[in-house]
């Protein structure tokens, strides 16, 4: 190992991004100390406005060389500050895609009136799909807005997941984005094409090569053998919002709107008004409506197993690790999109009850500042002060560290 001998500072061109810099910052800060990451988009143009990653690390740390302690405490921590969470990290998107889901159902035949009874889950052979409640005689309005696990287990054993995962990948789910950065994990929409080559690479990594009835089940509620990361479920409710295939952009601000995409207005307008009543009607995100008035937020919350739980286990308790990860996407306001975005807080046991919230308040910010900034403040209290101060005490903690280590 030998040392480089250090070069001076060049200062590059100047180039203007996407990113509105005070949504960014009060993004960040509304995070708190959840880790997981924030994703809002111009869904006109795909302009990234906001793209956070909690917790963060100061940049200027690598600068001049980072010392020992401060680099064990970020490499060691369990909520990953050295992760780009927003392209890196890859989660199953639970509920999140049952929008993506009832489009891909229409697409195919199916009438949105039909219904289907929930008894509280899917018997498949001898073995039963658990839905999160009993929700009766369910249509895909109802199934959407009250998350029936049940309605989507049903539909799509009905036509096979061969014929939802296109619709996945139409709105952005494991898509890499031409963007300027250093890299992107894009996760996996699965079908029987991939399983059988997945398990010819690999045996081991799948117990058999077939796609199967149960694969499809847990496919069609987000679980299973599909992955992606926040920025394509961003970009997944971008595009249902307005129907544009729109691209994310980091760089510029973009001035043309995106073209549209060739999924038919009336099955969009079908989900669209579903997503609105998870937020404004009877849905699992009700305690997430906009306090503002005349604007309102359409969205889907969803909440993702990290591990297999048996029985009626849930990973709602226990080690943080073991939780449940909690997710949102989202759009406003519903009657004119213009912002659309995703939240993910891992093992935050819930979308309605960890990830809505934080999307609530920054869409708030980008309508009421005044109003999003006094929530906040209310919040920072309970939290040992804003962003920046408890940041300083964790650094300072750092530096007393690495002192105490010299001088032992």
């Amino acid at each position: 190992m030998r040392e480089l001998e250090p070069k001076p500072d060049r200062s590059g061109g100047t180039v203007q991004l996407a990113i509105d810099s005070d949504l960014q910052e009060f993004t960040a800060r509304r995070m708190g100390e959840e880790s997981g990451s924030a994703v809002i988009l111009d869904c006109l143009t795909g302009d990234v406005l906001a793209m956070v990653s909690m917790p963060a690390y100061d940049p200027n740390s690598f600068s001049d060389g980072i010392g020992r302690t401060e680099w064990k405490s970020f490499s060691e921590d369990p909520r990953k500050p050295l992760l780009n969470k927003v392209l890196n990290a890859l989660y199953p998107p639970g509920s999140t895609i049952k929008p993506m889901g009832a489009l891909a159902l229409l697409k195919h035949g199916i009438d949105p009136k039909e219904r289907i009874f929930c008894p509280g889950g899917y018997r498949l052979g001898n073995r039963f799909f658990r839905c999160l409640g009993r929700h009766g005689s369910t249509d895909m309005h109802r199934a959407i807005a009250k998350s029936c696990n049940t309605y989507f287990y049903a539909m799509g054993h009905r036509i096979g997941y061969d014929k939802i995962a296109p619709m996945a990948k139409r709105l952005g789910l494991g898509d890499k984005f031409d963007l300027p950065v250093v890299s992107q994990n894009y996760g996996t929409v699965p079908d029987s094409a991939w399983k059988a080559k997945k398990y010819e690479q690999n045996s081991r990594i799948v117990e058999r090569p077939d796609w199967t009835a149960s694969d499809t089940l847990n496919a069609s509620i987000g679980q299973g053998f599909l992955i992606v990361n926040p920025l394509q479920l961003a970009v997944m409710a971008a595009r249902i919002a307005l129907g544009r295939d729109v691209e994310p952009r980091l760089i510029g601000v973009g001035r043309k709107a995106a073209p549209m995409l060739d999924i038919p207005q009336d099955h969009l307008e079908t989900v669209r008004k579903a997503m609105w009543e998870v937020v404004n009607g009877d849905g699992t995100a009700g305690a997430s409506r906009l306090p503002l008035e005349g604007i309102q937020m359409s969205g889907k919350t969803g909440t993702a197993q990290v591990r297999r739980i048996a029985g009626g286990q849930r990973g709602q308790s226990g080690d943080w690790k073991y939780r449940d990860h909690g997710l949102f996407v989202f759009f406003a306001p519903s009657h004119a999109p213009r912002y659309a975005g995703a939240v993910v807080i891992e093992h935050g046991m819930g979308g309605a009850k960890a990830a809505a919230p934080v999307a609530k308040d920054a869409l708030t910010f980008l309508f009421d500042r005044p109003k999003a900034l006094q929530s906040l403040a209310e919040l920072e209290k309970q939290w040992g002060g804003t962003l920046a101060e408890r940041n300083a005490r964790r650094a300072a903690a750092i530096k007393a560290a690495a002192a105490a280590r010299n001088t032992a």
